[in-house]
Parts: C-alpha cells; structure tokens; sequence
C-alpha cells in the first residue's frame, strides 16, 4: 500500500507520517514535502522515482502521471481497470494527502496579477479530486483537521465506518475545490459578468441559533475578498448571535456614512435612533433620548472611540451589542462590569461589495446601495438655507437603512421620529411624526410621493423641509402643497427602497 503526500501546509504531517510508517504503509512525495520528511529521518520515496518522470517547469508538471492518477482512479473490483494497470506497471496508491497552494491567502497580499496567477494550484486539485471520485476505495485527506479522525477510523472503525468516513472526505474535497476555483474564477474574471454564480466562503462559527430558537444557523466568512465585519474583535461578553451579526452590519453602515462623530441605536435590524455630535458621549445621548423605550436591549454603533464617560451612562441600561472603532482603557472597564455585553471593536470600513439574497430555489444578486444622491434640485419656492440641506442629507443617509415604505424626522442632526416597514408611506409619515411630538423640522423620505398627504400630515407637524427623491407623475401636487404651506422641498433624483 502506498499513501502519496504533497502538502503546502505542514501542519500535522510528522503526525500522519508516523503513522503511515507503523502501519507499514510507504509514502510518495514531492519537491517540498519530501525535502520536509527526508530531514526529519523519514524513509520516503520521491514521487519523480516512482514514476520515472522528473519533475519539469520549475515544479508546474511534477504529479499529472498516469502512474499517480491511474494509481488513484483504478476501480479495484473492475476487471477491465485491474487488467489496465497491471499491463501498465501501475501500482496503486490507497491514501492521497494534499493540500493547495495559498491562493485564498495570498489575495490578500495584493500581488501583482502575475504573481498571484503563480498561486493557482493544478496539480494538487488534480489529485485530490481524482481520489475523492474514488472514494469507495481511497482515502483523501484535504486538510490537517481530518488526520486524527482519520488515524481513528482506519485503526478502530468498521467497514461501514470507513466507507463513511471517506465519502464525507471526498465531499468536503468538492466543498473546498467549489470555493477554490470560485476564488480564481472571481480573480480573473473580477468586475466581468458571469454565467455561473462564484461564491467562496469559509465556515468559521457555528451559532448556537437562527432568528429563532428552533433554527440551525452557521457564520461563514468570505475567503476572497475584504469586508468591515471579518475585522471584528469580541474584547468581551458571549458569542455573538445570528440576529446580532445582521443588525451589527446595519449599524456599521449607518455610523460610517458620516464623518462626524455618530451614534447609531438599533433594535430588530432597524435603526431607533441615530444622532451626531461633538463626541461619543453626546452621539450617545441624543440617540437614546431619541427613542429611549427602543435602544432598550439593543445594539449600539458608533464611529468614534468610547469615552469613560459614554461608557458609564450606556451601562445604566440594557444593551445586547456595542461596537466602536475603539474604547478608552477606562471605558472598557465601565463597560466589562456587564458580564453579557458583548463589546466589539471594527477596523475596517464597510465594503463596496453586492449583497446576496436566498430565495427558495433562488439567490438574489445586487450591487450594493453605495450612493446617497444623484443631485440635490430645489423644487418649491422657499429654497433650503445651507443649514437645513445639512440637516436634510443627515435625515436621508438615515433613511437609507430603514425599511420600505421609510420616513424619518430629524433636528438638530438627530432622528425623532423613525417610521419604516409600512405598506404606505402616510402610515409611514403618521407614525414618524407622531414619535417626534412636533419636535422634528426635517422630514426623509426612501421614495417619492404619489399623493401630496405626507406634505399635508408634515405641515400639521411642523416640519419645514422635505428631503425625497421625486419622480411621481404627481410631483406637482406635492409641490403645491409645500408652497401653501412654506415647506421646502428638494428632489435626490435617487431612491433607497429596502425590503
């Protein structure tokens, strides 16, 4: 029996080579993994002897030989196969240990494209997908995690065990090529559209639930490429939940679309109050005199470093998730007195990426909402001073994150009012207003107005400037009704639906 092994990664591999040594088994290998073997005093057989062929292009062609693949394919209960390899001098090879070339990692080093081309391994997915057809006969180990299951099973495991194991071994080689060939296919084709869908994520967490209790849910990474929440840092609390993850990706995106300091409070993937201000501490106030009844048990974001003093007034309620670019030693302190908070910190910036929606049967693919505006067009009589179009792209960038139909109230660069997940926008308008008590002088809407009775239930609230994209074949009745009442109106020429 021959067990052939050509590993990037050594991890383990002293390990898996004793044992193949005990059991009697000799052990193939090539250019780095025999040189790694051959120091340690291991008896190794260079894969260039066992097939009277050297190895060529600098290691490119060292494995593609029908004595490695017909060694690993033949059927051994095949007569036709059987009478193949005997007339061949092929001998059979029982055991393929391999694994690839560092393509994922190296993307992200930023090679040129040259040199990360020189990352595309050929002849170790050659080789593993060969032996994982083979299953019923051969055992393929793609990773350093299944060498002490599989010394296990070989050792200890019944037929039905082995067998078992080795077509679980065979399926995770498919599993990884998928998201290795994705990876290169991304690389090339980059920005290209594509016929296939090229999806390469990494599990890295199993979550003790779904959305709900009764569902099974799992955290996967994207191998190749960036994005802000693979930079997460759990500095305290528990594990984080499914639920946790989606909203902690709302409130990262919605701090980091301003440059000033910003708090963003949210509650069931939708933000309950958003605020700017001079630092952490008055971000965090204002955003939690915002709605104080729905930050209750919420998730918190900011953009800015967490003061002591923050820390010490967010710790008089129930918060499930903070997460900052970074907190003081002090706060951190205040903050680690809860036992449960779970207390993140984010280095990187939210990503320009598509986002991925699962349908029964179906995956939704869309290039991420990036933008705020096409242009700003004053459309009524009364035009906006420099301070309330400040005020009316601060309430619009807001309005971005919150569910369709979507109205949010805002002064003083602070939401008051927060109405989204309405299937009409006046039931939107009625309950954004209502929040904000008469308090709110701006008004956001996600999309434009078909009828003018959002303009006439904001004039019955006192707001004086309206923020939408326009577009309806009833724009003007909208207009008129702002003129009548003083309100200013603007069109963004861009919506923000979210569904």
């Amino acid at each position: 029996m021959k067990a052939l092994l050509s590993v990037y990664n050594k991890e383990g591999i002293e390990k898996l080579a004793d044992f193949f040594v005990k059991e009697g088994i000799e052990i193939l290998s090539t250019g780095g993994t025999y040189t790694h073997l051959k120091a340690l005093g291991y008896s190794v057989t260079k894969l260039e002897e066992f097939t009277s062929s050297p190895e060529i292009l600098h290691g490119r062609v060292k494995t593609l030989h029908p004595k490695v693949h017909g060694g690993i394919l033949y059927r051994r209960n095949h007569e036709e196969d059987l009478r193949d390899v005997a007339d061949n001098d092929i001998s059979s090879i029982d055991f393929v240990c391999v694994n690839l070339y560092p393509f994922f990692e190296k993307l992200g080093e930023n090679l040129s494209e040259l040199a990360q081309v020189e990352f595309i391994d050929i002849g170790g997915p050659t080789m593993l997908r060969a032996a994982a057809k083979n299953y019923p006969f051969v055992y393929v180990l793609s990773s350093p995690e299944e060498y002490t299951p599989f010394m296990n099973v070989y050792k200890e495991g019944t037929v039905e065990e082995k067998l078992a194991f080795r077509k679980k071994s065979a399926g995770l080689v498919y599993n990884l090529m998928g998201a290795y060939d994705s990876a290169v296919a991304n690389f090339l084709l980059k920005d290209e559209e594509k016929t296939y869908g090229s999806f390469s994520y990494r599990k890295v967490q199993s979550l003790r639930y779904g959305e709900n209790p009764h569902q099974n849910a799992s955290v996967y990474e994207e191998i190749d490429g960036h994005g802000a929440l693979k930079s997460i840092r759990i500095l305290s609390g528990k594990e984080l939940s499914y639920n946790n993850y989606k909203d902690l990706d709302i409130a990262w995106k919605v701090v980091n679309e301003f440059s000033e300091p910003c708090c963003c409070a949210l509650k069931h993937n939708t933000p309950c109050g958003v605020a700017l201000g001079e630092n952490a501490l008055e971000c965090y106030e204002k955003a939690y005199t915002a709605d104080p009844i729905s930050i209750f048990g919420g998730v918190i974001g900011f953009n800015v470093e967490v003061t002591r003093e923050c820390a010490e007034k967010m710790n008089e309620i129930f918060l499930e998730v903070i997460i900052a670019p970074g907190y003081t030693p002090e706060a951190l302190e205040v903050l680690k007195t809860k036992k449960n908070l779970r207390i993140l910190t984010c280095s990187e910036k939210p990503s320009s990426r598509n986002t991925m929606v699962s349908l029964d049967g179906l995956l939704l693919v869309q290039e991420e909402d990036r933008k705020i505006f096409d242009h700003i067009k004053p459309v009524t009589e009364k035009k906006p001073t420099e301070e309330m179009m400040a005020e009316m792209e601060f309430a619009y960038k807001v309005v971005k994150y919150v569910k369709s139909n979507a109205i949010v109230v805002t002064k003083n660069k602070m939401t008051l009012g927060i109405g989204g997940g309405q299937v009409n926008r006046i039931d939107a308008a009625k309950f954004a207003l209502s929040k904000a008590k008469g308090q709110a002088t701006v008004l956001a809407s996600d999309a434009f107005f078909s009828f003018p009775d959002v303009v006439e239930e904001s004039a019955l609230h006192g707001i004086t400037a309206i923020i939408q994209p326009g577009g309806s074949l009833k724009d003007e009745a909208s207009i008129a009704a702002c003129d009548a009442h003083g309100i200013t109106m603007v069109f963004t020429g861009m919506r923000h639906f979210k569904h």
